[in-house]
């Protein structure tokens, strides 16, 4: 089976009606969901499945066999029955700060022009992005242009693009440890800026905010040598 993400169309919706298809405690599995499964170095979800005479707090989201996503209990958790009309709600807090951050490192990306990401990971208060660099930018000028880009408030958008598109455009992607999933035909891409003042457009499967300024001010925490051509970059919300 597959569970219905709904995150990846709307990633505002906080809570939805699920029917519980399995229940056990190393993992809930729904027919629909709003919470994110961990992967692409942002964090799964957390949150909570309230039912009829019960409820339990999910510690953590992740992808589980084929096209579904579990839901983790908290240990000792009570489990809903399968079977069972659940109410799923994210923490919002939480999710809302690393679309914050997702994006913010979308941002970082177009910053470092022409450099490849060696690896990444996002969080509710820090997030990294390491880059194929011989040398290392300067923290000032990386800072400053991540938020004027914030503050001119570029739209961000969901496209879905036949994945023929990657054959053709093969740089879309920055990663060179991950590629973009293929074989469902559809490929899920992330632009940044209008047709005219494009910022960024790449393969992504995470949640984002609906325009730059909703991230807010950001700090360029500290650069890192983490090799010969490897820098590592750390950002922050302010």
């Amino acid at each position: 089976m597959t569970t219905e993400k709904l995150f990846l169309d709307d990633p505002r919706q906080r809570n939805v009606s699920s029917t519980v298809v399995a229940s056990a405690a190393d993992g809930i599995l729904l027919d629909r969901t709003v919470f994110y499964a961990r992967g692409g170095g942002q964090p799964g979800d957390v949150g909570r499945l309230r039912w009829d005479g019960g409820e339990t707090a999910i510690a953590d989201t992740v992808k589980g066999e084929g096209d579904t996503v579990l839901h983790m209990p908290a240990p000792g958790a009570t489990l809903p029955p399968p079977g069972a009309m659940v109410e799923g709600e994210i923490d919002w807090d939480r999710r809302h700060r690393l679309m914050r951050m997702h994006t913010a490192m979308h941002l970082l990306c177009s910053v470092i022009k022409g450099a490849a990401v060696t690896g990444g990971s996002v969080g509710a208060d820090r997030s990294r992005l390491d880059f194929d660099l011989p040398n290392p930018p300067a923290k000032d000028v990386v800072e400053s242009a991540l938020n004027a880009l914030i503050a001119a408030d570029h739209p961000v958008r969901i496209e879905w693009v036949d994945e023929a598109v990657l054959d053709a455009s093969p740089d879309l992607v920055r990663t060179m440890s991950v590629q973009p999933p293929r074989g469902t035909g559809r490929l899920r891409l992330m632009r940044i800026g209008a047709d005219e003042t494009l910022v960024d457009l790449q393969p992504c499967g995470g949640t984002h905010v609906a325009r730059t300024g909703e991230i807010g001010p950001v700090s360029v925490v500290k650069i890192e040598n983490k090799g010969k051509q490897n820098r590592r970059i750390i950002i922050a919300l302010q």
